[in-house]
């Protein structure tokens, strides 16, 4: 609307013959619509407050932010969708407690959990005749997880910096231990005293398996890290989880676990990395073995969606403290005595890199359900099914 109309209709409403009325009424009734498709096409969310602070007109982005409809909405205080904030000192138009609301962030949980960055205009600030305020929203939360997995890879870039330099300073010292080690043990073989062989023999057996220890820790920690990208193949979950479970069936047969199986039947092949995929099953496996007194059931299921192929791993162990759910995948967090922590930090890794989501579920006392969702290729599209012809 060109800048004075409004006012130039009104001061000529008393020179204006009928069928000129209804011209410029039409007119105004055009731009009228234009600016509404225009508020209702933004993605900021725009809501328009009396001197009441009640809201008198929210486009369609705000609806959404917010959780509510424009025709539920309208005499509604502000404050019962966004709180903590002091609307009076607001619509008075008080500078100080205005300057602060120049920008602010919050978070909502409902309807949708996200950040939303917002300000508040009091109209007044643009024209004293004016009541009420415009406040105007922007969803940040996609710009908050780039600035997070833009300051966790910075970090874990200087961690592999560190790891690098780390491993390879312990690594050569472990590397001469176990050599003096070997040299050490065959010495011992010429001593007459058996007993006193046995006895050093078994000290030396327990200093090569530490040994061994450090040096998987540092491998795995590597690896954490420093992953290779995948080289993907179309592959088939349930062979892959097959061949898991013969390599680790001595652990499960000498437990006496229960292992059940439900595989989707002609599950598509999907494309992953066989190797890297392998040691996510294992990892997930051998924690649920872990989690389990023996003669504990292993359910071992996939099945299908749209998206994804799926795989569930679900044990009846101690389960996991909604508490500790949070740092699952943080590294060096374990619950028992002998893990690294790394495991779930490999795991949580590898699933990204194939596009993959991971979802957990447990109740302490009673067991976790772990699901593994790989992508398809094989994505189904709804087709329209060509009208036949009637000629």
């Amino acid at each position: 609307m060109k800048p004075g109309f409004f006012e130039k209709l009104v001061d000529r409403l008393d020179h204006l013959d009928k069928g000129s009325l209804q011209t410029y009424f039409l007119r105004l009734a055009r731009e009228k619509g234009l600016m509404e498709t225009i508020f209702q096409a933004l993605e900021e969310g725009i809501i328009v407050l009396d001197s009441d602070a009640q809201i008198s007109y929210a486009n369609r982005a705000a609806e959404g932010m917010l959780g509510f409809k424009l025709e539920n909405a309208v005499g509604d205080k502000i404050a019962k969708y966004l709180k903590d904030i002091h609307w009076d000192l607001v619509l008075d138009l008080d500078e100080e407690e205005w300057s602060q609301l120049v920008r602010r962030e919050i978070e909502i949980t409902y309807p949708q959990h996200r950040f939303v960055e917002f300000y508040v205009v009091p109209l007044t600030a643009v024209d004293e005749n004016e009541e009420g305020a415009v406040v105007i929203f922007r969803d940040v939360t996609r710009e908050r997880q780039t600035t997070a997995d833009s300051i966790e890879s910075e970090r874990l870039h200087a961690l592999s910096l560190l790891a690098a330099g780390v491993a390879h300073e312990i690594g050569n010292p472990l590397n001469s231990i176990n050599i003096h080690l070997q040299l050490l043990d065959r010495e011992i073989g010429y001593l007459e005293n058996e007993t006193a062989r046995d006895e050093l023999k078994e000290l030396v057996e327990v200093s090569r398996k530490e040994v061994g220890r450090l040096d998987t820790i540092i491998r795995q920690f590597l690896k954490a890290l420093r992953p290779s990208l995948p080289e993907r193949k179309p592959h088939r979950l349930q062979t892959l989880l097959q061949d898991t479970l013969e390599v680790i069936q001595h652990e499960i047969r000498d437990r006496r676990m229960l292992v059940e199986t439900d595989f989707a039947k002609d599950a598509p092949a999907v494309m992953v990395d066989d190797t890297q995929v392998k040691q996510v099953f294992f990892n997930v496996i051998k924690n649920a073995l872990q989690a389990m007194a023996d003669g504990g059931i292993l359910k071992l299921e996939s099945y299908l969606t749209d998206r994804y192929v799926a795989v569930t791993v679900e044990d009846n162990g101690s389960g996991i403290d909604p508490d500790k759910l949070g740092a699952i995948y943080e590294p060096y967090h374990t619950t028992k005595a002998e893990g690294t922590g790394l495991g779930m930090m490999i795991v949580q890794r590898i699933m990204r890199d194939h596009g993959g989501e991971i979802e957990i579920n447990s109740e302490p006392g009673r067991g976790t359900r772990l699901t593994l969702r790989f992508p398809r290729e094989d994505t189904r599209m709804n087709l329209l099914i060509a009208p036949e012809d009637n000629e």
